[in-house]
């Protein structure tokens, strides 16, 4: 493999790249009640500001193997990212609901493509002893972002305004376009291709009505709304015409071979699993942290800043070890730690101390740091090397289908939960409870006779209820982790390096 010269800048290129777009799926996170306040909306409508991105980011993440093959890698990467810099700034003018969501839309169709690419251009850029470093690398900007977007926010939110989480896109967009520009190679284009518009098109339907049917399910109570049945139908109409269709089709645009790689596949649902956590677990955490312990917006965002140290210390140590370990018992002892970790958060009141708080964000990130990058060794392994364009990008769009669906189903089953548990608490405030009859200063200031006592006994409840049902869905992600570990064994591991190549990796060191 020849070498590429400025291999090192231009890494720094395509790492501003990817950070850029996976911070932005998540630093608006703790900026959300700033931005319900400022554009007038809803708790329900504001969450579209983060689930539109995510899911606009999945469906434009499919064709971007074809689309870097038909119009050559370095074309594709460079518009791609002054469009989606250009949109952030369209995101931070936002004057109201409609128009933030429209072109948090075109921010997430135009970045959709920057993770694959960079993932790709840095797969083509390292030889296969040089991959597990090089994919630490990627990983940490692909893992670290989600978890760095609320500090970040949180920061920009605190000292400026929210839509600086947006305008701050700017100056690294320009950094990165430039570097692009002058260190990535030229790639070849191809425009004789034809694209697959059939099964694009199914797939755009399957993917967008059930992130829609996710979205709105609560709200909209579920299948006793004809709305909900109707994008259930589309969405399971999409994706089955889908999979007929690249089965079936001579040239579909994901070729189906992909899908033959027992690595590649076992990495895809280890992705699409780590998504539903990763994105799910930030989301519920930020506002966590605020509404129920109190924390300011930039400590809240802070207090998750651990998770990703943890992560990059995993990540490090991993593509470091990772030629002379099975990188399956790593992967198997992430997904423990992880899964009992998520059981702890289970055990979580809002009066949990900053000391177990970090040590617990630590840990967690450390787990997810062995999994993320041992996995996306593993995946290419075995993929020859022409299908590595499409790979890249089938892989982001799990990913990216399992941070959507993740974050829409756990606010869902939060509310489903907080209700519950209300009801069932309320339950127990009655004339005949004991502790509210006795004729104490207590007593009275939470007399459910009288208007204020009543105001207090349910803030009370709420708070309870909330608390409880942010403890079911710590538990449910739980839940989530573990049946990854049956895939595990149907993986091969890589290659032990010979001596020559363990000895020419140490002196790279």
């Amino acid at each position: 493999m020849e070498r590429i010269p400025n291999r090192g800048l231009l890494t720094i290129s395509s790492m501003i790249a990817v950070l850029m777009q996976v911070l932005d799926s998540t630093i608006a996170n703790v900026a959300l009640p700033y931005m319900q306040g400022s554009l007038n909306t809803t708790l329900d409508q504001i969450a579209w500001v983060l689930t539109s991105y995510v899911i606009a980011s999945a469906i434009m993440t499919a064709p971007v193997g074809w689309l870097a093959a038909r119009y050559g890698r370095k074309n594709l990467f460079i518009i791609c990212l002054i469009a989606f810099t250009f949109t952030s700034m369209l995101c931070g003018a936002a004057q109201s609901l409609e128009q933030i969501v429209f072109f948090r839309i075109l921010q997430g169709a135009c970045g959709g493509a920057l993770v694959p690419l960079s993932q790709a251009t840095m797969l083509d850029t390292y030889t296969m002893e040089e991959r597990a470093q090089a994919m630490a690398i990627f990983g940490i900007g692909v893992m670290v972002g989600p978890i760095l977007g609320p500090t970040i926010g949180g920061w920009l939110t605190e000292n400026y305004n929210w839509r600086w989480v947006f305008y701050v896109n700017l100056p690294f967009g320009i950094i990165s376009v430039t570097g692009l520009w002058l260190f990535m190679p030229e790639a070849p284009q191809r425009p004789e291709l034809k694209f697959d518009w059939t099964g694009f098109s199914v797939l755009a339907l399957g993917v967008g009505a059930l992130q829609l049917m996710l979205d709105r399910g609560e709200g909209e109570d579920w299948f006793t709304s004809g709305e909900i049945i109707i994008e259930a139908v589309l969405a399971g109409t999409g994706v089955y015409l889908f999979g007929v269709h690249m089965l079936t089709s001579d040239k579909p645009f994901i070729p189906p071979a992909l899908f033959r790689d027992a690595n590649f596949t076992a990495g895809m649902s280890m992705m699409f699993s780590t998504g539903v956590v990763l994105m799910a677990s930030s989301a519920l955490l930020a506002p966590y942290l605020q509404t129920l312990a109190g924390y300011p917006v930039q400590q809240a965002g802070l207090l998750l800043a651990p998770r990703g140290m943890g992560t990059m210390i995993a990540m490090l140590l991993s593509s470091r070890l990772g030629p002379w370990l099975d990188l399956r018992y790593v992967i198997a002892f992430g997904l423990l730690v992880l899964g009992f970790s998520l059981r702890d958060m289970a055990t979580w009141t809002p009066d949990i101390s900053q000391h177990d708080l970090i040590i617990s964000m630590l840990v967690q990130g450390f787990a997810m740091g062995c999994i993320w990058n041992p996995t996306t060794v593993l995946s290419f392994v075995t993929l020859p090397p022409y299908l590595r364009g499409d790979a890249t990008a089938v892989q982001s769009l799990f990913r990216n289908i399992g941070a959507a669906a993740g974050i829409s189903i756990m606010a869902s089953a939060l509310a489903n939960s907080a209700q519950i548990s209300h009801a069932g608490l309320a339950a127990g405030i009655t004339p005949f409870n004991r502790n509210l009859q006795d004729r104490g200063v207590m007593s009275q200031m939470l007399d459910p006779r009288h208007e204020r006592g009543a105001r207090r006994l349910d803030a009370m409840i709420s708070r309870e209820a909330t608390v409880i049902a942010y403890s079911n869905d710590f538990l449910m992600m739980s839940y989530i982790v573990f049946p990854p570990l049956l895939l595990l064994p149907f993986m091969r591991r890589t290659p032990r390096p010979t001596l020559a190549v363990a000895k020419v990796a140490m002196a790279a060191e």
